[in-house]
């Protein structure tokens, strides 16, 4: 009899130990932070005009690495060039951000030009992609020979329509940017106002794509010095008031138009002395004159 009220009392304590332990595990599931589903970032479309020169793969590789840590990004690299080059795609490859890599020359009556209008007909090219490609979203001309604070692409991801922002080291102010006053565009500030009415560089501008598709017949001008502003102007109409300011309200520079140190082109390799070396294959990357 005292064996079987001591296994009843250890059943007993075994049972509300049990049943304590789960009271006390849902209380501490319920006070966990349910799960968030995942928020899908509107998509970025960085469109970046590059052609053949000593400096384009470096350039390439340190624009690549910096659009690799923002999220929902495809990048429209679009060669000034007849054919496709194997080193571009390499590179695009080996950086691994997700691309499309088209071809966009220059047309023949411009190239005899003193002032050329360089990457108009690869952002032009950009712009049909998008028009054929994309619905949603916000496309950016992105230069290969600038810096980026990678802040300011989760900035101008969410623009409405066009935003704006300072570029730095451009001009001889040093410097391209809205003038702000009680947070409204009075005026732009840049070396060269040139009778435009958007002085503004390349790099300080972002434009909505259900925007561009509001305005089927917008796309660059081949005019040197005038591409941003024609690009701009083909927007109408928006007024001043519709542009949003990023950049802390136009009071940071995330942006800098830092422009590549230009070199020679490489001299030939000496095959005789060369040849069965590894300077053969660092040779093909190389721009000769």
């Amino acid at each position: 009899m005292a064996l079987g009220k001591s296994i009843k009392m250890y059943l007993t304590i075994f049972v509300a130990t049990t049943c304590m332990y789960m009271i006390l595990y849902q209380y501490h599931i319920s006070r966990q932070p349910m799960p968030q589903p995942e928020i899908i970032k509107p998509p970025l479309y960085i469109i970046t005009p590059t052609y053949r020169r000593p400096e384009q793969l470096a350039e390439l590789t340190r624009l690549g690495y910096t659009l690799k840590h923002v999220a929902n990004l495809l990048w429209l690299v679009i060669e000034d060039a007849n054919r496709t080059s194997e080193m571009v795609i390499q590179t695009l490859n080996r950086i691994g951000v997700p691309y499309e890599y088209f071809l966009a020359p220059m047309p023949e009556e411009y190239k005899s030009k003193k002032a050329k209008p360089r990457g108009v007909s690869n952002r032009n090219r950009g712009l049909s992609w998008l028009r054929e490609n994309a619905t949603e979203g916000v496309f950016y001309f992105a230069d290969d020979d600038n810096t980026y604070d990678i802040s300011i692409f989760e900035q101008m991801r969410y623009t409405k329509k066009v935003s704006m922002w300072p570029v730095g080291l451009v001009t001889k102010y040093g410097v391209s940017s809205p003038i702000v006053k009680n947070g409204k565009i009075v005026g732009f500030y840049d070396g060269w106002l040139g009778g435009r009415k958007y002085p503004v560089d390349m790099a300080g501008f972002a434009v909505s794509v259900r925007f561009l598709h509001e305005r089927p017949k917008a796309k660059m001008p081949f005019k040197a010095g005038y591409e941003e502003d024609g690009f701009l102007k083909s927007l109408a109409p928006f007024e001043n008031a519709e542009i949003e300011l990023l950049a802390n309200n136009c009071t940071e520079i995330l942006t800098w138009h830092t422009q590549t140190k230009k070199n020679n082109a490489a001299e030939k390799l000496n095959m005789t002395k060369y040849g069965d070396t590894n300077l053969v294959f660092i040779d093909r990357a190389l721009v000769r004159p």
